[in-house]
């Protein structure tokens, strides 16, 4: 193989791969709010405690970090949540129901959503077994919520998720407003409501992040966040678009954090027509208002 043949096989692939995803994520481009709405804010918590660090044979001093978030963190952040008044949407693995039930019957009582996170935050390739961990995920959250679980944060397959009931993910940075994702085969539609790592706040405070190596670690300054962080939302809100933060309670359950979370949401409230809905709110909004339609190939 020449090297020309390798560049324009690689090239040809690239393009295949970019139509693709192309036709997979569908825009709403009538995409509209409910009236008096600017902006919607979607806040977001990965409540996975420990898990992940367990998964990835993280030392003990990850995991400890990782059991902080269900012990102290979840309930800080829960509170101050509700002294502002703001409903959370809760991702969260089928097994921290085993680990913290607690925090959960808390999260509920408050009206705080409750949707899928995988039941280890892991998705097994088996089909039989990825069917059998979402199953069981689902069944351990609706015990709690009381209510069908219709959200997820994960990789699931998407006929697999519609199957279970659940009608968003919200699992891709594709674009910067709520959009509809199909399959490889273009089918099954699930509403994708995206976030960005740039809203996330593991990319800010966690030293160690996914054994990344430390030289590329840093904890940052929770002011000098808290800029980014309104710089980003006040941008979206000039163009009447959507924010999605990204929350881990073992990271902005950190006292300094929580306070920066609340200034940051008392200053969000000053703008006029700033709409704070669980994402399951948000989803039932756009699939009454703006169904997904088949677009013509």
């Amino acid at each position: 193989m020449t090297i020309q043949t390798s560049i324009t096989e690689r090239h040809d692939a690239l393009l295949k791969a970019a139509t693709l995803h192309q036709h997979r994520r569908q825009p709403i481009t009538d995409f509209t709010y409910p009236e008096g709405v600017k902006i919607a804010v979607n806040f977001t918590l990965d409540f996975d405690a420990m898990l992940l660090r367990r998964l990835l044979n993280e030392p003990w001093g990850q995991r400890a970090k990782g059991e902080f978030g269900g012990r102290v963190g979840i309930w800080r952040i829960l509170d101050m949540f509700d002294a502002q008044g703001v409903k959370v949407t809760l991702f969260t693995p089928g097994r921290i129901c085993e680990l913290y039930p607690e925090a959960l019957k808390r999260a509920v009582a408050a009206g705080h959503e409750l949707a899928d996170h995988m039941w280890q935050h892991e998705v097994p390739e088996d089909p039989a077994i990825e069917d059998a961990h979402l199953t069981r995920a689902i069944a351990a959250l609706e015990g709690f919520a009381g209510t069908p679980i219709i959200g997820t944060r994960s990789s699931h397959t998407p006929r697999l998720l519609r199957e279970k009931g659940i009608v968003y993910n919200s699992f891709t940075s594709a674009d910067y407003l709520p959009f509809y994702e199909l399959d490889a085969a273009g089918e099954n539609p699930i509403l994708q409501l995206p976030f960005h790592y740039a809203l996330d706040d593991a990319m800010y405070f966690s030293f160690g992040w996914l054994d990344t190596p430390n030289d590329a670690q840093r904890i940052m300054d929770v002011d000098e966040v808290f800029e980014i962080w309104w710089a980003a939302f006040e941008q979206q809100y000039r163009r009447g678009g959507y924010a999605n933060f990204l929350l881990h309670p073992f990271v902005s359950g950190r006292a300094m954090r929580v306070d920066m979370l609340e200034r940051l949401i008392r200053r969000m409230k000053t703008l006029p027509d700033v709409w704070f809905p669980t994402c399951a709110e948000l989803a039932r909004h756009i699939l009454t208002n703006h169904p997904y339609q088949k677009a013509p190939r």
